[in-house]
Protein backbone atom coordinates (compact mmCIF):
# COMPACT_ATOMS: atom_id res chain seq x y z
CA UNK A 1 0.00 0.00 0.00
CA UNK A 2 1.48 3.18 -1.20
CA UNK A 3 1.57 5.50 1.82
CA UNK A 4 1.07 9.29 1.46
CA UNK A 5 -1.18 8.79 -1.25
CA UNK A 6 -4.15 11.03 -1.63
CA UNK A 7 -7.37 9.51 0.44
CA UNK A 8 -10.23 8.97 -1.80
CA UNK A 9 -13.83 9.58 -0.61
CA UNK A 10 -14.10 5.74 -0.64
CA UNK A 11 -10.96 5.17 1.65
CA UNK A 12 -12.80 7.82 4.39
CA UNK A 13 -15.68 5.43 4.92
CA UNK A 14 -13.78 2.45 4.67
CA UNK A 15 -12.06 1.76 8.25
CA UNK A 16 -9.26 -0.09 7.53
CA UNK A 17 -7.29 2.49 5.72
CA UNK A 18 -4.81 2.48 8.31
CA UNK A 19 -3.44 -1.08 9.08
CA UNK A 20 -0.03 0.23 10.43
CA UNK A 21 1.87 2.93 12.05
CA UNK A 22 4.93 4.34 11.84
CA UNK A 23 7.16 6.13 14.67
CA UNK A 24 9.14 9.15 14.11
CA UNK A 25 10.33 9.25 17.70
CA UNK A 26 13.91 9.23 17.57
CA UNK A 27 14.00 8.52 13.37
CA UNK A 28 15.79 12.11 13.71
CA UNK A 29 19.04 10.93 15.03
CA UNK A 30 19.48 7.68 12.39
CA UNK A 31 23.43 8.20 13.33
CA UNK A 32 22.55 7.37 17.35
CA UNK A 33 20.23 4.32 16.74
CA UNK A 34 23.13 2.31 18.13
CA UNK A 35 23.31 3.70 21.29
CA UNK A 36 20.35 4.34 21.92
CA UNK A 37 19.75 0.69 21.91
CA UNK A 38 22.27 -0.14 23.78
CA UNK A 39 21.49 2.70 26.45
CA UNK A 40 17.77 1.65 26.37
CA UNK A 41 18.82 -2.35 26.85
CA UNK A 42 20.78 -1.87 29.95
CA UNK A 43 18.05 0.23 31.75
CA UNK A 44 15.37 -2.32 30.38
CA UNK A 45 16.73 -4.85 31.90
CA UNK A 46 18.35 -3.04 35.03
CA UNK A 47 14.65 -2.38 35.37
CA UNK A 48 13.97 -6.61 35.13
CA UNK A 49 16.67 -7.50 37.31
CA UNK A 50 15.71 -5.10 39.62
CA UNK A 51 11.80 -5.74 40.23
CA UNK A 52 12.68 -9.17 40.04
CA UNK A 53 15.31 -8.95 42.74
CA UNK A 54 12.18 -6.84 45.02
CA UNK A 55 9.84 -9.22 44.50
CA UNK A 56 11.78 -12.57 45.45
CA UNK A 57 13.15 -10.56 48.06
CA UNK A 58 9.73 -9.41 49.81
CA UNK A 59 8.64 -13.20 49.21
CA UNK A 60 10.89 -15.21 50.85
CA UNK A 61 11.88 -12.91 54.06
CA UNK A 62 9.60 -13.21 56.62
CA UNK A 63 10.89 -9.50 57.80
CA UNK A 64 9.13 -8.38 54.76
CA UNK A 65 5.73 -10.35 54.91
CA UNK A 66 3.93 -6.66 55.97
CA UNK A 67 1.43 -4.96 53.95
CA UNK A 68 4.01 -2.46 53.06
CA UNK A 69 6.01 -4.83 51.15
CA UNK A 70 3.39 -6.58 49.66
CA UNK A 71 2.21 -3.44 48.00
CA UNK A 72 6.26 -2.66 47.25
CA UNK A 73 6.00 -6.13 45.43
CA UNK A 74 2.95 -5.45 43.39
CA UNK A 75 4.44 -2.11 42.36
CA UNK A 76 7.45 -4.37 41.02
CA UNK A 77 5.37 -6.88 39.04
CA UNK A 78 3.48 -3.41 37.23
CA UNK A 79 6.20 -1.54 37.08
CA UNK A 80 7.32 -4.79 35.01
CA UNK A 81 4.51 -4.73 32.74
CA UNK A 82 4.72 -1.00 32.33
CA UNK A 83 7.61 -1.16 30.76
CA UNK A 84 7.46 -4.20 28.75
CA UNK A 85 4.42 -2.76 26.91
CA UNK A 86 6.51 -0.11 25.24
CA UNK A 87 10.82 -1.08 25.53
CA UNK A 88 10.82 -4.16 23.79
CA UNK A 89 9.07 -2.73 20.57
CA UNK A 90 10.99 0.42 20.74
CA UNK A 91 14.82 -1.78 20.95
CA UNK A 92 13.40 -3.63 17.58
CA UNK A 93 12.73 -0.86 16.15
CA UNK A 94 16.39 0.50 16.40
CA UNK A 95 17.54 -1.79 14.01
CA UNK A 96 14.32 -0.90 11.56
CA UNK A 97 14.92 1.92 8.64
CA UNK A 98 10.81 2.50 9.18
CA UNK A 99 9.69 1.61 12.66
CA UNK A 100 6.39 0.39 12.01
CA UNK A 101 3.38 -1.32 14.14
CA UNK A 102 0.15 -3.06 13.21
CA UNK A 103 -3.02 -1.10 13.86
CA UNK A 104 -4.00 -3.93 16.13
CA UNK A 105 -0.88 -3.75 18.16
CA UNK A 106 -0.66 -0.18 18.14
CA UNK A 107 -4.57 -0.72 20.08
CA UNK A 108 -2.70 -3.14 22.61
CA UNK A 109 0.21 -1.61 23.38
CA UNK A 110 -2.06 1.94 24.23
CA UNK A 111 -4.46 -0.73 26.79
CA UNK A 112 -1.31 -2.21 28.28
CA UNK A 113 0.02 0.91 28.86
CA UNK A 114 -2.94 2.87 30.11
CA UNK A 115 -4.11 -0.44 32.30
CA UNK A 116 -0.24 0.10 33.68
CA UNK A 117 -0.53 3.77 34.67
CA UNK A 118 -3.84 3.80 35.87
CA UNK A 119 -3.48 1.29 38.21
CA UNK A 120 0.09 2.14 39.41
CA UNK A 121 -1.73 6.13 40.38
CA UNK A 122 -4.50 3.85 42.55
CA UNK A 123 -1.85 1.66 44.10
CA UNK A 124 0.66 4.26 44.86
CA UNK A 125 -2.30 6.11 46.82
CA UNK A 126 -2.61 3.20 48.54
CA UNK A 127 0.74 3.18 49.51
CA UNK A 128 -0.01 6.46 51.01
CA UNK A 129 -3.25 5.10 52.95
CA UNK A 130 -0.73 2.28 54.21
CA UNK A 131 1.88 4.90 55.74
CA UNK A 132 -1.07 7.06 56.41
CA UNK A 133 -2.53 4.43 59.08
CA UNK A 134 1.00 3.41 60.28
CA UNK A 135 1.89 6.40 61.67
CA UNK A 136 -1.14 7.99 62.53
CA UNK A 137 -3.63 5.12 63.56
CA UNK A 138 -0.61 2.79 64.58
CA UNK A 139 -2.85 0.30 67.23
CA UNK A 140 -5.48 0.31 65.16
CA UNK A 141 -2.65 -0.74 62.02
CA UNK A 142 -3.05 -4.79 62.43
CA UNK A 143 -6.87 -4.19 61.85
CA UNK A 144 -7.47 -1.61 59.72
CA UNK A 145 -4.68 -3.04 57.30
CA UNK A 146 -5.08 -7.14 57.41
CA UNK A 147 -4.61 -9.25 54.79
CA UNK A 148 -7.84 -9.17 53.30
CA UNK A 149 -7.67 -5.23 53.24
CA UNK A 150 -4.38 -5.31 51.26
CA UNK A 151 -5.76 -7.76 48.66
CA UNK A 152 -8.75 -5.56 48.54
CA UNK A 153 -6.97 -2.45 47.34
CA UNK A 154 -4.11 -3.99 45.19
CA UNK A 155 -7.48 -5.74 43.27
CA UNK A 156 -8.93 -2.45 43.11
CA UNK A 157 -6.30 -0.74 41.50
CA UNK A 158 -5.94 -3.13 38.91
CA UNK A 159 -10.00 -3.07 38.43
CA UNK A 160 -9.44 0.86 37.83
CA UNK A 161 -6.83 0.79 35.68
CA UNK A 162 -8.76 -1.74 33.48
CA UNK A 163 -11.97 -0.17 33.58
CA UNK A 164 -10.45 3.05 32.60
CA UNK A 165 -8.33 1.53 29.91
CA UNK A 166 -11.13 -0.74 28.27
CA UNK A 167 -12.91 2.34 27.96
CA UNK A 168 -10.36 4.49 26.34
CA UNK A 169 -9.24 1.18 24.31
CA UNK A 170 -13.21 0.80 22.82
CA UNK A 171 -13.53 4.31 21.93
CA UNK A 172 -10.08 5.03 20.00
CA UNK A 173 -10.87 1.63 17.81
CA UNK A 174 -14.23 2.93 17.07
CA UNK A 175 -12.96 5.90 15.29
CA UNK A 176 -12.07 6.00 11.80
CA UNK A 177 -8.00 7.01 11.32
CA UNK A 178 -7.24 8.02 8.18
CA UNK A 179 -3.55 8.53 6.42
CA UNK A 180 -1.25 9.75 7.34
CA UNK A 181 -0.38 6.89 9.78
CA UNK A 182 2.58 8.55 11.08
CA UNK A 183 2.60 9.12 15.01
CA UNK A 184 5.74 11.39 16.02
CA UNK A 185 6.67 8.77 18.98
CA UNK A 186 8.11 5.77 19.84
CA UNK A 187 4.76 4.69 21.13
CA UNK A 188 0.94 4.41 20.74
CA UNK A 189 -0.94 6.42 23.52
CA UNK A 190 -4.53 7.91 23.63
CA UNK A 191 -3.93 11.40 22.36
CA UNK A 192 -1.45 10.57 19.43
CA UNK A 193 -4.13 8.53 18.10
CA UNK A 194 -7.03 11.03 18.65
CA UNK A 195 -4.79 13.80 15.99
CA UNK A 196 -5.07 11.07 13.31
CA UNK A 197 -8.62 10.54 13.41
CA UNK A 198 -10.87 11.91 10.38
CA UNK A 199 -13.85 11.21 12.58
CA UNK A 200 -15.36 13.19 15.69
CA UNK A 201 -13.52 12.94 18.56
CA UNK A 202 -15.30 14.85 20.96
CA UNK A 203 -16.68 11.88 22.53
CA UNK A 204 -13.06 10.44 22.90
CA UNK A 205 -11.44 13.75 24.16
CA UNK A 206 -15.04 14.15 26.76
CA UNK A 207 -13.82 10.84 28.28
CA UNK A 208 -10.02 11.34 28.25
CA UNK A 209 -10.61 14.63 30.61
CA UNK A 210 -12.47 12.89 32.99
CA UNK A 211 -10.29 9.89 33.43
CA UNK A 212 -7.79 12.42 34.27
CA UNK A 213 -9.33 14.03 36.74
CA UNK A 214 -10.75 10.60 38.40
CA UNK A 215 -7.96 8.46 37.66
CA UNK A 216 -5.15 10.94 36.89
CA UNK A 217 -5.77 13.54 39.92
CA UNK A 218 -8.21 12.09 42.53
CA UNK A 219 -4.90 9.15 43.38
CA UNK A 220 -2.33 12.54 43.64
CA UNK A 221 -4.87 14.78 45.52
CA UNK A 222 -5.49 11.25 47.67
CA UNK A 223 -1.83 10.89 48.24
CA UNK A 224 -0.99 14.30 49.22
CA UNK A 225 -3.68 14.77 52.01
CA UNK A 226 -2.36 11.60 53.40
CA UNK A 227 1.09 13.01 53.26
CA UNK A 228 -0.16 16.02 54.90
CA UNK A 229 -1.56 14.70 57.72
CA UNK A 230 1.72 11.99 58.12
CA UNK A 231 3.81 15.21 58.36
CA UNK A 232 1.76 16.74 60.76
CA UNK A 233 1.59 13.64 62.99
CA UNK A 234 5.61 13.30 62.49
CA UNK A 235 5.95 17.01 63.72
CA UNK A 236 4.10 15.89 67.19
CA UNK A 237 6.80 13.40 67.83
CA UNK A 238 8.93 14.51 70.82
CA UNK A 239 12.01 12.67 70.06
CA UNK A 240 13.86 13.79 67.12
CA UNK A 241 15.18 9.94 66.65
CA UNK A 242 11.34 9.31 66.90
CA UNK A 243 10.71 11.66 64.13
CA UNK A 244 13.73 10.63 61.90
CA UNK A 245 12.24 6.88 62.43
CA UNK A 246 8.79 7.89 61.54
CA UNK A 247 9.98 10.01 58.34
CA UNK A 248 12.61 6.85 57.34
CA UNK A 249 9.69 4.53 56.46
CA UNK A 250 7.90 7.11 54.44
CA UNK A 251 10.60 8.98 52.43
CA UNK A 252 11.38 6.00 49.51
CA UNK A 253 7.40 6.10 49.05
CA UNK A 254 7.29 9.90 48.99
CA UNK A 255 10.15 9.56 46.40
CA UNK A 256 8.21 7.14 44.10
CA UNK A 257 4.98 9.10 44.42
CA UNK A 258 6.86 12.56 43.50
CA UNK A 259 8.63 10.70 40.50
CA UNK A 260 5.69 9.35 39.10
CA UNK A 261 3.12 12.08 39.56
CA UNK A 262 5.79 14.81 38.02
CA UNK A 263 6.49 12.97 35.28
CA UNK A 264 2.98 11.85 34.26
CA UNK A 265 1.82 14.98 34.67
CA UNK A 266 4.39 16.17 32.04
CA UNK A 267 3.69 13.44 29.82
CA UNK A 268 -0.06 14.25 29.54
CA UNK A 269 -0.72 18.06 29.98
CA UNK A 270 2.05 19.04 27.91
CA UNK A 271 1.39 21.91 26.03
CA UNK A 272 0.90 20.35 22.48
CA UNK A 273 1.64 22.67 20.23
CA UNK A 274 5.09 24.29 19.90
CA UNK A 275 6.89 21.62 22.09
CA UNK A 276 9.65 19.59 20.02
CA UNK A 277 9.58 16.20 19.55
CA UNK A 278 12.61 15.68 20.87
CA UNK A 279 11.15 17.05 24.47
CA UNK A 280 8.14 15.33 24.32
CA UNK A 281 10.43 11.85 23.76
CA UNK A 282 12.12 12.91 26.91
CA UNK A 283 9.28 13.10 28.92
CA UNK A 284 8.08 9.84 27.85
CA UNK A 285 11.34 8.20 28.19
CA UNK A 286 11.45 9.65 31.43
CA UNK A 287 7.99 8.09 31.97
CA UNK A 288 7.69 4.72 30.56
CA UNK A 289 11.29 3.50 31.35
CA UNK A 290 13.37 5.86 33.79
CA UNK A 291 10.29 5.45 36.33
CA UNK A 292 9.93 1.95 36.85
CA UNK A 293 13.50 1.34 36.65
CA UNK A 294 14.29 4.15 39.42
CA UNK A 295 11.45 2.30 41.70
CA UNK A 296 13.38 -0.61 43.21
CA UNK A 297 16.56 1.80 43.45
CA UNK A 298 14.69 4.04 45.65
CA UNK A 299 13.14 1.39 47.81
CA UNK A 300 16.39 -0.66 48.17
CA UNK A 301 18.62 2.41 48.80
CA UNK A 302 16.39 4.35 51.18
CA UNK A 303 15.53 1.03 53.24
CA UNK A 304 17.39 -1.15 55.39
CA UNK A 305 15.25 -4.04 55.42
CA UNK A 306 14.59 -4.14 51.40
CA UNK A 307 19.02 -3.61 52.30
CA UNK A 308 19.13 -6.65 53.91
CA UNK A 309 16.62 -8.75 52.42
CA UNK A 310 18.57 -8.23 48.98
CA UNK A 311 22.09 -9.15 50.79
CA UNK A 312 20.70 -12.26 52.26
CA UNK A 313 19.14 -13.42 48.45
CA UNK A 314 22.37 -12.41 46.77
CA UNK A 315 24.94 -14.13 49.69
Amino acid sequence: MAHGHAVTPFEMNNQTYVTEFIFLGFSNHSDLQGLFFLVFLVMYLTTLLGNVLIIMATRLSPALHTPMYYFLSNLSFLDMCYTSTTVPVMLVNFFQEEKTISYEGCLSQMFFLVTCAGTEGVLLAAMAYDRYVAICRPLQYPVLMNAKVCVCLVTASWMCGLVNSVTHTVLTASLTLCGPNHISHFLCDIPLLLKLSCSDTSVNESVLHVASATIGLSPCLFTALSYILIVSAILQIPSAQGRSKAFSTCASHLTVVVVFFGTANFNYDKPSEGSSLDMDILVSVLFCVVTPMLNPIIYSLRNKEVKGALRKLIG
